[in-house]
């Protein structure tokens, strides 16, 4: 008899089920983070305070770290040679994308998390373009409200 404890995976079956939106929420969801660190007291000295800049930031370089999972598993599970072929571009954003991620995680700035989701709409337009499927422009109807790129209905 086998005995298996634990197993998890995405995908190496393959499922053929990939959808860049979870990168994108969760690109969104480090600019909301950053929103809300900015949002702390400049100085948080209540040990409330410090607690909750702790979640944020972890919750921030978690979210980061989820992006790069996400673009990591659709660029090397879905884009095969077909795809590349018609967007020869993709290996050098999937890169730029773990870069921008990784800036998220180590610095606050806005404009590192803007640039994130920029590439990673960028990523989403490939991936659905690839796939013949028109897209569209809509702005998230979470917060922060940024435009993020999905298949046009």
């Amino acid at each position: 008899m086998i005995k298996i404890d634990y197993v998890n995976a995405h995908c190496d079956i393959p499922c053929k089920v990939y959808d860049p939106y979870m990168a994108q929420y969760a690109a969104i969801s480090v600019l909301r983070l950053i929103d809300l660190i900015e949002e702390m007291p400049e100085n948080p000295s209540s040990k409330a305070d410090l607690a909750k800049l702790s979640r944020l930031v972890e919750q921030k370089e978690e979210h980061a770290h989820k992006v790069k999972d996400e673009i990591t598993t659709i660029w090397g599970d879905y884009f095969k040679q077909p795809q590349i072929e018609k967007f020869p571009d993709v290996h050098d954003l999937a890169h730029s994308i773990m870069m921008a991620a990784s800036k998220c995680k180590q610095e606050l700035a806005r404009a590192n998390g803007e640039d994130l989701l920029d590439k990673v709409n960028k990523f989403a337009e490939m991936f659905w373009l690839s796939k013949d499927v028109e897209v569209e422009t809509v702005t998230s109807n979470n917060l922060p409200h940024v435009d993020i790129v999905v298949p046009k209905k």
